[in-house]
């Protein structure tokens, strides 16, 4: 196995491994190391059925069941599809996954540690990848915060709610999404999480709030929460934790949920995409599975 870091803020390419085959514990310990060092991992030229994916998903913790429960692969309801292709005229898999910034499953109270795609199929538009990924770096996101900032942040805890980013879907032209109903909220109420949260595999402090699920800082005055909210949102913006992930057919792409945001670029309207997604929960003791 090898691993070669972008030289940007985030990202490794991880060769001379492939997944169709059982993995070591130390293929395993290796693979979590590079995920907290690097935040975002491609595993190209990867050829897995879903059995295998789901079971490559499920070394690192347990894997979510999506709680609108809408576009999944058959008899696997763990592995969710995205996709804006059409059978009969109707779709196959969810079409505006990922639009916006936000970090899966912080809306949840046992949150995710790792989201993983399976590039099925990748939309192209004269020979070049469409329909990207990008990212930012929450770790250095932290880091980078003013003395004061940090200070009036530690402590504190903000709520995530689900249905906030749902709606905002919703309310985009064309989109088709129902909403909620009743039971899918009451199984997905709003949670808090502190903004200054300890990653579990590197020890270190990530900047855990973004726009897409964070309603506002628990305790404190709507006016000052709405506004150093600003403050967080327009820091975690800046260029230097920019990065962006240009997809290839065949691409397993697992990224740290924690220590990173996302959002998926909607730039290739009808021409074919199809992923396999699973979200690994965060449910096991990552420091002493890399130590």
């Amino acid at each position: 196995m090898q691993i070669i870091p972008t030289g940007e803020t985030l990202g490794a390419r991880i060769e001379g491994i492939d997944l169709a085959q059982a993995l070591t514990a130390d293929d395993t310990r290796t693979i979590l190391r590079a995920l907290g060092a690097h935040g975002v991992l491609c595993l190209p030229r990867q050829t897995l059925g879903v059995d295998a994916f789901a079971d490559f998903g499920s070394r690192f913790g347990g894997l979510e069941i999506n709680v609108a429960n809408m576009f999944h692969e058959p008899d696997h309801p763990e592995v969710m599809i995205l996709s804006n292709i059409l059978k009969d005229g109707k779709p196959t898999g969810l079409g505006d996954a990922g639009q916006g910034w936000h970090t899966d499953m912080s809306y949840s109270r046992l949150i995710a540690l790792t989201t993983i795609l399976h590039a099925q199929q990748v939309p192209l538009r004269d020979g070049q990848p469409v329909g990207n990924t990008e990212f930012r770096n929450m770790h250095a996101a932290y880091e980078g915060l003013p003395a004061d900032i940090k200070a009036r942040i530690a402590g504190r805890t903000a709520t995530h709610d689900f249905n906030k980013f749902w709606e905002m879907m919703r309310a985009r032209p064309g989109n088709t999404r129902p909403p909620l109903t009743q039971a899918q909220r009451d199984r997905k109420p709003p949670v808090s999480h502190p903004i200054a949260y300890p990653h579990p595999i590197t020890g270190k402090t990530v900047l855990y709030c973004t726009i897409g699920y964070v309603t506002h800082i628990d305790g404190m005055d709507p006016a000052e929460s709405a506004a150093l909210l600003d403050i967080l949102y327009a820091h975690q913006d800046r260029p230097e934790y920019l990065y962006t992930h240009r997809w290839t057919k065949g691409d397993v792409l697992m990224w740290d949920n924690i220590g990173t945001t996302h959002n998926a670029i909607p730039d290739y309207g009808d021409i074919p995409r199809y992923m396999r997604r699973v979200q690994v929960l965060a449910d096991r003791d990552y420091a002493a599975m890399v130590a």
